[in-house]
């Protein structure tokens, strides 16, 4: 396979080598000179690079934030107002799509087929927890059940918020963690993923543009020890983190000892079941999004594939032809579908699971190995056959171009194997009866289950369950996270 890669060098984009940390309303040069390169995973290249925060910096970022909190106009204005704020980010990000989808792609290698819509993705997420101000704004009421009596149920916001992003998706993730916060009325100290430290700036921009008051967002970068810094420090109230399950419990584990409240959203092992009767022919049209989006580097993604006995060979065919139709390549070319993966640590990460399966058996349909280039973090989108769910591709997360196909006699025994990992965040059912799939997903131990198709819905839910975190993100449940709630008892005025 030959993969040409067009030139770096007239990108032109305005933030490579930085030196600062935003903090209180302003670009603000870190107080150490330990630095974080960030690597071209096309080239192998490092292309840019930012600070590492020191301790001085982070207390510098929640100060501001703790401030902003206790004595700044924002948790005190009507969600209404903060509403307007939001529409103003959600523009401005509109503005700024194709220097944040480039910068993006050079960073994490994702194509900008993908990220060229992650501006119009996050402006929607801005403009939907924008829609939520009424909610915030109703008062809520309820009589003690024996009478006499009433609550008033405010909900304030929680306070300080240290919202942590990886590096897969580094726009969205941080945005449905932030607009919920914003609306919520809470201040946030921000943390990207090292890989992936420059992207986020176009957002910051977005929100001063927009007017948000100093102080209300901050933020820092740097390596995984200024994340644990953000979610130990005593002036942070609430954590929100999406990475993995390792860093997760660690999180999680740091959250409990200081009684802090925490969504955590981790890794997935997602299955997708193929029921008998299903149309093929759709399935191909929706597979590679559905189970190997972003090169495999997706949480949800049902990169298992349960297929019946009957049907087995003809799904693993369709499976191995779709995959193998799609561009690998540049991921500036806009026909690209499969880039590199992100970093070398995940690049070695991957192969050693092929390795495995390999070792353990599998059968390889189609890739199976590092792609035949001169440079880069590529590897062949791969296509594992023969698979059984003791393997460890059945039952680890990959996060790379790797699909499994297994093979089951009953519609149990798929539920069963669908649920027989350690982790419960997405999956799908492919089916012509909708009655049947439905069925079958509700007997699926999991966050998220897409019928034909799956997608994110701004309005509804979407957490896991077991291994895969705590908590939700989207719809009022999301916002919930960001709310502390008080009740006040009062006996109604009689007139």
């Amino acid at each position: 396979m030959t993969i040409t890669v067009g030139a770096r060098t007239g990108l032109e984009l305005p933030w490579t080598h930085v030196d600062d940390h935003y903090v209180d309303g302003a670009w603000t040069a870190s107080t150490g000179s330990a630095r974080n390169d960030v690597v071209d995973p096309v080239t192998e290249e490092v292309w840019g690079s930012v600070p590492d925060a020191t301790d001085q910096d982070v207390a510098a970022a929640m100060a501001a934030a703790e401030r902003a909190f206790r004595e700044g106009p924002w948790p005190r204005m009507r969600p209404g107002q903060r509403a307007e704020h939001l529409l103003r980010i959600a523009d401005e990000l509109d503005k700024r799509g194709q220097l944040m989808a480039w910068t993006n792609s050079r960073e994490n290698g994702t194509p900008v087929a993908e990220t060229l819509g992650a501006a119009a993705n996050a402006a929607g997420i801005f403009r939907y927890f924008a829609s939520l101000a009424p909610y915030l704004e109703s008062e809520d009421v309820r009589e003690f059940p024996a009478g006499g009596a009433e609550s008033v149920v405010d909900r304030d916001p929680v306070g300080v918020c240290a919202l942590i992003a990886p590096w897969n998706f580094p726009i969205n993730l941080m945005v449905i963690k932030l607009a919920p916060a914003l609306l919520a009325g809470c201040t946030a100290v921000l943390k990207p993923a090292s890989p992936t430290p420059l992207s986020i700036r176009f957002v910051i921009e977005a929100v001063a543009a927009a007017g948000v008051p100093a102080g209300v967002v901050n933020l820092v970068t740097g390596s995984g020890s200024v994340g644990d810094a953000l979610v130990r420090h005593p002036l942070t109230a609430k954590v929100a983190f999406t990475g993995s399950t390792p860093v997760g419990r660690k999180i999680a584990a740091a959250c409990g000892e200081l009684l802090r409240p925490v969504t955590l959203e981790l890794g997935g092992k997602s299955s997708a079941i193929v029921l008998p009767d299903a149309d093929l022919a759709a399935m191909s049209k929706v597979l590679i999004r559905s189970c190997l989006r972003n090169t495999g580097q997706t949480c949800y993604i049902s990169t298992r594939i349960l297929a019946p006995a009957e049907r087995y060979d003809e799904v693993v065919d369709l499976v191995a032809r779709t995959i193998s139709a799609a561009k690998q390549g540049d991921p500036f070319d806009e026909d690209t579908v499969f880039g590199p993966v992100a970093t070398k640590t995940q690049y070695e990460t991957v192969l050693g699971f092929l390795e495995s399966a390999r070792a353990e058996g599998a059968r390889i349909v189609t890739g199976g190995d590092a792609a035949d280039v001169d440079r880069g973090y590529f590897i062949e989108p791969t296509v594992l056959a023969d698979v059984t769910p003791q393997m460890r591709v059945a039952r680890e997360e990959i996060f790379g171009p790797v699909i499994t196909i297994m093979r089951y006699e009953t519609v149990d025994e798929a539920v069963e194997i669908a649920n027989g990992t350690d982790f419960g965040l997405g999956g799908l059912v492919f089916s012509t009866h909708q009655n049947a799939a439905l069925e079958v997903a509700r007997r699926m131990d999991t966050g998220s289950v897409g019928i034909n198709f799956f997608a994110s819905n701004h309005s509804a839910p979407f957490g896991g369950r077991h291994d895969s975190g705590l908590g939700v993100e989207y719809g009022t449940e999301g916002l919930s996270a960001y709310l502390t709630y008080k009740s006040i008892h009062r006996r109604p005025v009689r007139r």
